[in-house]
């Protein structure tokens, strides 16, 4: 959700927690401040909710990143299970919302839904941004540097509507809108001017795709999982006849594995990949490296192609075992991954990887929901996430 310089980010809810702590001995006599900040502290620091209530939590954010400069917004995060009963899965909804001072802004909405008795299983996006993006070219053999800076209004929404068949096993409706308009390539620092042939869906593109999802699904705390198995096949037709600008079918693999080592460790893995096949895919659709869950380090769209095959492994210690807290954990990881136009250009040789580690602070001890950081590095890049929840 965070990503880039956001080690001010963290400084800042340490502050804001301990200020806040202080405060609120300081004015025993200002009931209704102390009860207000009081609540909230519990809330965060010591949990006093009981595990069947639902809880909410939201930080300000402060910080930086190239294209946009100083960077300010909110994150929440809602949590609940249905009915309050606590035999039903951990549903979850977080966002980021984000304005700078030039003007940029957007929202990210993210949601795993479970009904009573995990009959309905409702799993999705909701992104909407003003915001430049870094633009290195289509193909695995790209510059290292930006040639391009692409500036346009981004709207996707991505909704699974999935119905529980068998035990753990959902069949349902996929749908996937995705909309970029005022479109404008902007030459990068390193370019005085654009010397490249621009790419299919430059101008803009409105599409929609429908599809059928089949998802295993065994975990029970999507934020945090400690042993179970998931698997999703996504398939999605891209046409005309969903008043779509292209037309074009997209496969969509992914699998992940929790295993749970000792008392609290656990050995997380995750396997995906995505395939475009048919007519000819937006620049902006095409499957791309990077991000903060998958490939993390690699600037979002750093590669992009038709094609992705991409695996992670992380070991998570959870709680880490220090004797005066066990609200603190930590994390390392690496990953793999490449893009390709077709399989016969699939070079091993070529792959890409990248690798980390990262702190842990258990927010919800009742709910075992933890806030992230990550630092993650590449051959050719780096960069800092925070969120809340692991990052699969």
């Amino acid at each position: 959700m965070i990503r880039n310089n956001y080690l001010t980010l963290f400084i800042f809810c340490f502050v804001f927690t301990l200020q806040s702590s202080v405060y609120a001995q300081e004015t025993k006599d200002n009931k209704a401040s102390k009860g207000f900040i009081s609540r909230y502290i519990n809330t965060v620091l010591k949990d006093t909710v009981s595990k069947e209530r639902s809880q909410f939590f939201v930080f300000p954010t402060v910080g930086y990143r190239p294209e946009t400069g100083v960077e300010f917004g909110l994150t929440p995060l809602y949590i609940y299970y249905a009915n309050e009963d606590v035999n039903n899965r951990l549903s979850e909804m977080k966002a980021y919302s984000f304005f700078t001072l030039n003007g940029q802004y957007g929202i990210r909405i993210s949601h795993a839904l479970y009904s009573d008795k995990d009959t309905w299983f409702f799993l999705g996006d909701i992104d909407f941004e003003q915001f430049p993006l870094k633009y290195y070219g289509i193909g695995s053999d790209v510059p290292t540097s930006n040639i391009a800076l692409v500036d346009a209004t981004q709207i996707r929404i991505k909704e699974r509507v999935l119905r529980k068949v068998l035990d753990n096993f959902y069949i349902g409706l996929e749908t996937d809108f995705r909309s970029l308009s005022n479109v404008s390539f902007e030459p990068s620092e390193d370019n005085e001017e654009i010397n490249f042939e621009l790419p299919f869906g430059a101008e803009g593109t409105t599409n929609f795709g429908v599809g059928v999802g089949f998802v295993y699904d065994e975990r029970h705390n999507v934020l945090n999982e400690r042993d179970a198995f998931f698997s999703e096949f996504a398939y999605l037709n891209y046409n005309p006849f969903w008043k779509s600008n292209v037309e074009y079918q997209l496969i969509t693999l992914d699998n992940r594995l929790f295993k749970k080592v000792g008392d609290n460790d656990v050995l997380a893995a995750q396997v995906y990949g995505e395939f475009n096949f048919g007519g000819e895919v937006p620049f902006n659709q095409l499957s791309y490296m990077g991000g903060e869950s998958l490939m993390r380090g690699y600037f979002k769209g750093r590669y992009r192609d038709r094609n992705q095959i991409a695996a992670q492994v992380e070991y998570r210690f959870l709680p880490l075992k220090l004797g005066f807290t066990d609200r603190l954990g930590a994390t390392i990881f690496t990953g793999i991954g490449e893009v390709f136009n077709q399989w016969d250009e699939l070079q091993l040789n070529n792959v890409k990887w990248s690798a980390g580690a990262g702190a842990r602070f258990l927010i919800f001890q009742q709910k075992d929901v933890y806030l992230r950081f990550d630092y993650a590095f590449t051959r050719d890049d780096s960069n800092f996430y925070i969120s809340i929840g692991e990052a699969f």
